[in-house]
């Protein structure tokens, strides 16, 4: 666990360090390669440090502090740096001690953002430069092998850099069509919903029509039958009402296509596409199960979905925990995990907790959320009521 941990905090500091302006992380770069070139002249064990002139400190400074415009001007800052390094290798009053760190630092820059004649030229006079200056041909060869390996990871780099951007780009264009589907989706789901209250409101109005229509009549005759049509206007009344609730509900919803409408019994296998991920789930129903209202039924996948796909993404668990427990008028519905628990319920392709709520305030019930009681984690639960709607 631990371990996970710190890697976790390694790739967010270097997301952060990442994120910072490059100008700030090229200047430190310099830094740190004036820093490392000095190192070996400024330390008291060096055999060098006494023998070098104050200006041969500067020479070495000199060759790190062009890396600051490295990304700006990759060309330049290479002919300054591998100008400076020969200056630094043709004078004799300065130790033997190699500092060809700027100028593979630059190589690797003009590698990695130039144009492809020029990365070639540049990298010939790099090696050619390096040969001819350099008197070992130990460290001319090193020299070499070095400059062509900056070179090489350069073009690797601009390489990663090429499939990050057409990945991003790719991610961009699906992520494009997938909105336009989802417009189109809902547009569809609108013209649905709009069918259904035609539906509902027609059937229902012309019946508390007629039945009204006849109660003055049928009062003065039959008194009995009076009541019994009044009665009849009523539960026609409530039951439209219930139907529009669940219909007006249903608008706030990104729903797509429900040609097969999920059901409670789909959420098996729903578990096994979440296992899929790495995460074990453990799917529990408790109590005396009973068909329920197909509105009831979708409400009680979607939510269950949501909780998933937020546990997938957000939550770092690695068990999840679906429980159904039937009430008498009730179905709660428990999705537990055992991740970081830190109550963020971010959006995912819905509406997050927002719409878990507002889906479950349509049908009546509820939904809370928060960290587990029990332990590390978090629970979202949902109540939704199992009682039919009133027949016409």
């Amino acid at each position: 666990m631990s371990i996970m941990s710190d890697m976790s905090a390694l790739v967010s500091l270097w997301r952060r360090v990442r994120a910072l302006p490059p100008l700030r992380l090229d200047a430190a770069l310099a830094l740190l390669v004036m820093v490392v070139q000095l190192w070996p002249f400024l330390s008291r064990e060096s055999p060098h440090a006494a023998s070098w002139h104050w200006w041969g400190y500067a020479v070495v400074v000199a060759s790190a502090v062009p890396l600051v415009w490295r990304r700006r001007a990759p060309v330049i800052v290479l002919i300054v740096s591998l100008g400076v390094i020969a200056l630094y290798d043709v004078v004799e009053e300065v130790p033997a001690q190699p500092i060809w760190y700027a100028g593979l630092i630059a190589t690797y820059t003009v590698a990695a953002y130039s144009a492809p004649l020029l990365r070639m030229v540049m990298l010939a006079v790099s090696v050619v430069g390096g040969v001819l200056l350099v008197g070992s041909s130990d460290t001319a060869m090193r020299g070499v092998v070095l400059f062509v390996a900056a070179h090489a990871i350069g073009r690797a780099s601009a390489g990663s850099r090429a499939v990050t951007a057409a990945l991003e780009e790719r991610a961009a264009r699906l992520e494009d069509e997938r909105r336009v589907e989802a417009e189109r989706a809902a547009e569809r789901e609108r013209a649905r919903i709009a069918r259904d209250m035609h539906d509902i409101l027609a059937h229902a109005v012309s019946l508390m029509v007629v039945q009204a229509e006849a109660g003055p009549v049928v009062v003065r005759i039959d008194p009995d039958r009076a009541e019994a049509a009044f009665d009849a206007i009523a539960a026609v009344g409530r039951d439209a009402m219930v139907q529009l609730r669940r219909t007006l509900g249903a608008l706030k919803e990104d729903a797509g296509v429900r040609t097969p409408r999920p059901t409670i019994g789909d959420l098996a296998g729903l578990s096994e596409q979440v296992a899929g991920t790495g995460i074990e789930v453990v799917f529990e129903s408790s109590g005396e199960s009973r068909p329920l209202l197909p509105d009831i039924e979708v409400a009680a996948y979607r939510v269950a979905q949501e909780a998933l796909t937020n546990i997938i993404k957000h939550s770092g668990a690695t068990r999840a925990e679906i429980r159904l427990i039937w009430e008498a008028d009730t179905l709660m519905i428990s999705i537990t995990d055992d991740g970081r628990g830190s109550g963020v319920f971010l959006p995912s392709g819905g509406n997050g907790l927002i719409g878990i709520r507002e889906r479950a305030a349509a049908l009546g019930g509820s939904a809370t959320a928060g960290p587990r009681p029990d332990g590390p984690g978090f629970r979202v639960l949902v109540r939704l009521p199992v009682s039919e709607a009133v027949a016409a």
